[in-house]
């Protein structure tokens, strides 16, 4: 029932981002992937989500294009999202997802060994940080 009141709405309002956004989330939800995308993209499209709803438009586009095989579009746009908030792993972690569905393995565990030395509290991690990072460099490399 949500979901066809919330696409009635859309279709009244074109113009209005939020409520794109709302439908797109409402689809993404129900497993409707493919259909939240043009929602997204209009919301997104339109410049006047809030800061937090961009956000979570960033990484649902981003993430629902990684669902429907669409790497390199998902790729893009969460790399674009990570340059406006650039201090939210999430968006990293989705962006490692959509490079490891790209065969980008290495670029995947790249950004998500950066998020966790980045994130983490454990004093193990901490610890090993400064051999962490190196190795991500070098993920590739034997001795």
């Amino acid at each position: 029932m949500a979901r066809q009141g919330l696409i009635e709405l859309a279709n009244e309002h074109p113009e209005h981002a939020k409520i794109m956004y709302e439908c797109a989330s409402v689809h993404d939800r129900l497993g409707l992937e493919s259909e939240a995308v043009p929602f997204y993209e209009t919301a997104i499209a339109l410049g006047t989500l809030e800061k937090e709803e961009l956000r979570g438009a960033y990484l649902g586009l981003g993430s629902t294009y990684r669902c429907i095989g669409e790497f390199e579009k998902s790729i893009s746009l969460l790399a674009e999202g990570i340059k406006l908030y650039p201090d939210d792993h999430s968006l990293r972690v989705f962006l490692a997802l959509a490079k490891y569905s790209a065969n980008d393995f290495e670029g995947s565990v790249q950004l998500l060994l950066d998020s966790l030395v980045e994130t983490s509290s454990s004093e193990h991690i901490q610890l090993y940080s400064r051999a962490i990072r190196y190795y991500r460099d070098h993920l590739n490399q034997t001795w």
